[in-house]
């Protein structure tokens, strides 16, 4: 097997995984191999976590629209079959986003779910 000098290479690797360890504590963003594993269990986060932000969103939006709902009369279980039953289309951030800035809009939703669920 031919022999490998690579130093520019390896250089430009270390150079890349420690400027991604800027800003870690101590010897995680000086040190080669505690920057290398501070920085994959980062990147492994991050991976979890912008799955976690949907969820964390959905869990969100649902609790303002019950609050909006029992305001109205109506849980959040009641408004969505009222909501599916008379055809509306509207999906939970846009329902949170009235019942938050246009209560009157989501007030004027929620007699159309009880109608229809009645």
């Amino acid at each position: 097997m031919p022999r490998v000098k690579r130093g520019t290479v390896r250089r430009a690797k270390r150079q890349k995984l420690l400027s991604r360890a800027k800003g870690y504590y101590q010897t995680k963003s000086k040190l080669y191999r505690a920057a290398k594993l501070a920085v994959d269990k980062a990147l492994q986060s991050a991976f979890v976590g912008r799955r976690r932000k949907k969820r964390d969103f959905r869990r969100l939006w649902i609790t303002r629209i019950n609050a909006a709902a029992r305001e109205q009369g109506l849980t959040y279980g009641q408004l969505i079959n009222g909501l599916s039953k008379s055809g509306v289309t509207i999906d939970r951030k846009m329902l949170a986003e009235l019942a938050v800035s246009q209560p009157e809009a989501f007030a004027a939703l929620a007699a159309k779910a009880k109608a229809a669920a009645a």
